[in-house]
């Protein structure tokens, strides 16, 4: 017999655990609400032991067939906050507003300034170490202080003080009191000290609430739906089948498995599925001549503004940079050779947003329908064209620092942000959902996370994730539809 609640949120991640955080902030002390978690808790301790941030490989929940082309999972409590590095970084205004600014892709159906009072919550909440000058408009400072530049960043800086900033992040500058502060070892997808922000260490309260259920090994087969309504979810637990009803269903799984799970539910919509994609990354390493790196206070210092806004943007896609200072982050070879000037280089990652192509997508496996599969064709044109254009950017930085060759250039197997399969905008024939997240044709069906974006920023997901759940649930309280 199924049981009924309020609400049922699938999933622990950053777009269930802050839809969470609101609901209960504004719903009333009768409240039921179920949270389904398809892993187990993997505490940090846990983590550490076993040197993974989940109990759960990704083969067991997806099949990807384009492995040169990797995408990031980590099933379980809190989702991919586990594995995430901390970066924090805001959209532009111009992100969410491509098609009517520049002739391409499409606009988001909603703006920055609408978003922007979320952004600030969820920077408070994740204690976010950031810049006190800004790129972008701010109606607040960042909770922490900047984090210390390393040695280009410092040269780079001073020649383009307004296109190089520190990195927002959610790696702590002060400890927090269940943060410590970041080690810059490099470790951040299992960071030794706590010092990211993850729904463990920041949000975990919120499952404790009297009224939420959380249920763990608890994977959800699919969602009850007919008549434009979600009636409930039918979830494995123990082997066994269960149901459970609810007056709101919550589909928080991420862009892998919000798709894959509503294609297993029947949801005939075109799109659903469709538009898989993630930046494009180009990692470069920078000989210098004299001048060290790697000094910094975290492993991401530096943020290149340059060539993000700007009319370019109607030729070719925007671009942010990163500077990295560890030299055990991303890949071998960070470090020189030649005694006395092994950190005498810059690992640099110019990172690209892209134009959703149809034909990425995330499909069912009909081998095993309970796993999700990823097909990835290739990033547009228009990434490609903005991602030619590195050797010029490389000319450009080199006004400021000491260059003394190129090392290596290669694009990056991922940016590890998985993004677009079930599209947000106003229309319900472009897209599944609307601007406040709610399936067009289910109007008491949430689908939160990246898989509603409908263009790649350069910019990291993360911050923007978060605050669309913020929006999502507001709205919910607001009354009439805006």
């Amino acid at each position: 017999m199924a049981s009924n609640y309020d609400v049922i949120v699938i999933g622990t991640g950053f777009a269930g655990a802050f839809f969470l955080m609101r609901y209960l902030e504004r719903a009333p002390q009768t409240a039921r609400v179920l949270v389904l978690e398809r892993g187990a808790e993997d505490s940090k301790a846990w983590q550490l032991a076993n040197r993974r941030t989940s109990s759960i490989r990704p083969d067991e929940v997806f099949v990807n067939t384009t492995p040169e082309k990797e995408w990031y999972t980590s099933p379980g409590f809190g989702g991919n906050s586990k594995c995430w590095l901390g970066g924090a970084t805001r959209l532009m205004p111009g992100d969410f507003a491509l098609r009517s600014r520049y002739g391409v892709g499409v606009d988001w159906p909603l703006s920055y300034d609408e978003l922007e009072g979320h952004y600030c919550t969820v920077e408070h909440v994740m204690s976010v170490s950031g810049p006190t000058d800004s790129p972008m408009p701010r109606s607040r400072p960042f909770p922490q202080p900047p984090h210390r530049f390393c040695g280009p960043d410092e040269l780079l800086k001073k020649h383009f003080p307004d296109g190089w900033f520190q990195a927002a992040t959610a790696r702590a500058r002060i400890a927090t009191g269940t943060r410590g502060i970041c080690c810059a070892s490099g470790a951040c997808e299992m960071c030794p000290v706590d010092a990211k922000f993850t729904i463990q260490n920041g949000l975990n309260s919120i499952y404790q609430d009297p009224r939420v259920t959380l249920l763990l090994h608890a994977e959800v087969e699919a969602i009850d739906l007919g008549a434009g309504v979600a009636r409930g979810v039918n979830y494995r637990s123990n082997d066994k089948i269960e149901k459970a009803n609810a007056d709101l269903i919550v589909l928080a799984a991420s862009a892998l498995f919000n798709p894959h799970i509503l294609l297993r539910s029947g949801d005939a919509h075109p799109l659903v599925g469709k538009r898989l994609h993630d930046q494009l990354p180009i990692d470069v390493m920078l000989d210098l001549n004299g001048l060290k790196s790697y000094n910094g206070s975290t492993i991401i210092t530096g943020n290149g503004y340059l060539f993000y806004e700007g009319d370019h943007r109607r030729n070719y896609a925007a671009c942010i940079i990163e500077m990295w200072s560890s030299p055990f982050a991303y890949k071998m070879g960070a470090l020189r050779t030649e005694r006395g000037r092994y950190s005498e280089r810059a690992n640099v990652r110019f990172v690209f947003d892209d134009v959703p192509r149809d034909d990425n997508t995330v499909t069912v496996n009909a081998a095993n329908p309970r796993l999700a599969e990823t097909h990835f064709t290739d990033y547009s044109d228009y990434a490609h064209r903005g991602a030619k254009r590195v050797p010029e950017m490389i000319d450009k930085l080199a006004a400021a620092l000491p260059i003394e060759r190129v090392s290596s250039t290669s694009q990056g197997s991922t940016s590890a942000h998985i993004q677009g399969t079930v599209v947000m905008g106003n229309d319900p024939a472009t897209s599944v959902v609307d601007r406040h997240l709610m399936h067009h044709q289910f109007r008491n069906l949430l689908v939160l996370g990246a898989s509603a974006f409908p263009t790649a920023s350069p910019a990291l997901p993360t911050l923007t994730v978060s605050a669309l759940s913020l929006w999502a649930a507001d709205y919910l309280f607001a009354g009439s539809p805006t």
